[in-house]
């Protein structure tokens, strides 16, 4: 289902200073509320900051997609004047998801790319992930696009845009790498997301048997959220791998650069174990290579991917962020507990979480008669918690997790080691446990991961302890 508007007509814009709410000014990417802090003039303002800012470096071909949420035509509509007013040549890939303009970026040769998508957030909020040809746009580099915006001292041309249908070729590319001939029986759930539609092209050239749920584009979101990291929401996905004996199933976010995923016995396979099995495959192409995993990754990853011959290394949280390790290390594999899973092994190093759903399948060629669960049965049993979101004031939460941090310190408590690499994460006799703002909502994101049950439930109330000192509540289920 594509969402009424055209983002070839120009909106009646004038190119003018414009202070953007710093709260849409995010770690990776510029994310914000329709109607309170992000609108169509915020959007066409980027175009004329971004435009301006890669033409700076040289630059002047774009490519602009966007996602299925009600507002996402609108913005690109407003986007792409504004790119065309700094004399920008623009390709508008029109609706798919997020991995789909990054892959037009490299196919075309463009000098960048911007996608509006509100990725997971609820239905009424959107914003923009931008892409410059060698690399993402994050940290600084957002903000520098917020103070040429404040500026507004904009370049000016004559630009054009073009409709482009890179549908078909983005599927061919991500069944390229396709090495599995087994029929399999797969549940594939997209959430209503943007991926819906790529989804049934990509399914109907693989071999066996699809399941198809909730595969119509729908920015109101009507069936669940979403956010394949919250265990609810994939419930209707387990449910249908029991109900009609699927050996796996493969769920996305809104914008198809996250995966979810459940194995043979409806059990949730977390992104951390996941990596396991693509670390498998791939340190054999790459023996000795650095594996990338973000601080909410649970330890046995990183001890599997040692085991395996890698070098495992413990990154900050964020796509952009980690994309940005990877070039630095020439990593060929790297991933974060959220979903995004990047894949420079014969691909690209950007997160597409179709791509992987095919790499998984090639992962149960040799396992015939057993299910994906026998793939990572070897691994140590830990008692962990999913991700738990607390609700702060978004002015707040940056400051909150330092205040933990000092008390932590102050106590000095023997055996208690910090990580601050992001966030905080705090090693004990038990385990650990994480306490991290989150970059694209006004929440803290904590986890927890012990070698007991009676350890867990003791890091646990450790945890509890410090947020209730802040005066908010964590609950872990």
């Amino acid at each position: 289902m594509k969402p009424a508007g055209n983002p070839n007509t120009a909106p009646a814009f004038s190119p003018a200073a414009r202070h953007f709410d710093p709260a849409i000014l995010r770690e990776y990417d510029i994310r914000g509320q329709i109607g309170k802090n992000l609108g169509e003039g915020d959007a066409f303002t980027l175009g004329l900051a971004f435009g301006s800012f890669v033409k700076d470096r040289g630059g002047e071909r774009f490519c602009v997609g966007y996602d299925g949420r009600h507002s996402s035509p609108s913005l690109a509509e407003a986007l792409i004047e504004g790119l065309k007013t700094t004399g920008a040549q623009v390709e508008n890939i029109g609706l798919g998801p997020t991995p789909m303009l990054y892959f037009a970026v490299k196919e075309r040769g463009a000098d960048a790319g911007i996608m509006v998508t509100g990725s997971h957030n609820p239905a009424d909020y959107n914003g923009f992930k931008m892409a410059l040809c060698d690399g993402p746009v994050f940290g600084e580099t957002i903000q520098t696009l917020g103070r040429i915006a404040a500026e507004g001292t904009f370049a000016q041309g004559e630009g054009r845009v073009e409709t482009l249908d890179i549908r078909a070729r983005y599927t061919e590319r991500l069944l390229a790498d396709l090495t599995n001939t087994r029929p399999l029986k797969i549940a594939w759930d997209a959430g209503n997301g943007a991926a819906g539609e790529i989804l049934e092209r990509l399914t109907a050239s693989l071999p066996g048997e699809h399941i198809l749920l909730y595969e119509d584009i729908d920015g109101a979101f009507p069936n669940h959220h979403p956010d394949p990291t919250v265990d609810k929401n994939l419930d209707d996905l387990i449910q249908t791998v029991l109900a009609q004996g699927c050996d796996l199933g493969i769920a996305f976010d809104g914008d198809g650069d996250r995966i979810g995923v459940v194995d043979e016995k409806g059990h949730i396979l977390r992104c951390d174990t996941l990596m396991t099995i693509y670390a498998h495959d791939v340190l054999k192409d790459h023996p000795g290579a650095p594996i990338i995993g973000d601080v909410k990754c649970s330890q046995v990853m990183f001890d599997e991917i040692e085991r395996l011959g890698g070098q495992p290394v413990m990154w900050k949280t964020g796509h952009s962020l980690v994309k940005a390790k990877m070039a630095e290390l020439k990593a060929p594999l790297a991933g974060e507990l959220s979903g995004h899973i990047f894949f420079a092994d014969r691909y690209y190093g950007y997160d597409d979480a179709l791509y992987c759903a095919v790499r998984l399948i090639n992962a149960l060629q040799d396992n015939s008669g057993t299910g994906l669960s026998a793939l990572t049965a070897h691994l140590p049993v830990l008692f962990n918690t999913p991700e738990v979101r607390v609700e702060v004031e978004e002015e707040k939460k940056f400051a909150l997790v330092p205040q933990i941090i000092e008390h932590l310190r102050a106590q000095d408590t023997p055996g208690v080691m910090l990580d601050t690499i992001d966030g905080v994460r705090v090693k004990t006799a038990d385990g650990w446990w994480l306490l991290r703002p989150s970059n694209t909502q006004n929440v803290l994101v904590a986890r927890a991961e012990s070698r007991s049950a009676e350890g867990l439930e003791r890091l646990i109330d450790m945890a509890c302890a410090e947020v209730t000192r802040l005066g908010y509540r964590i609950e872990f289920p």
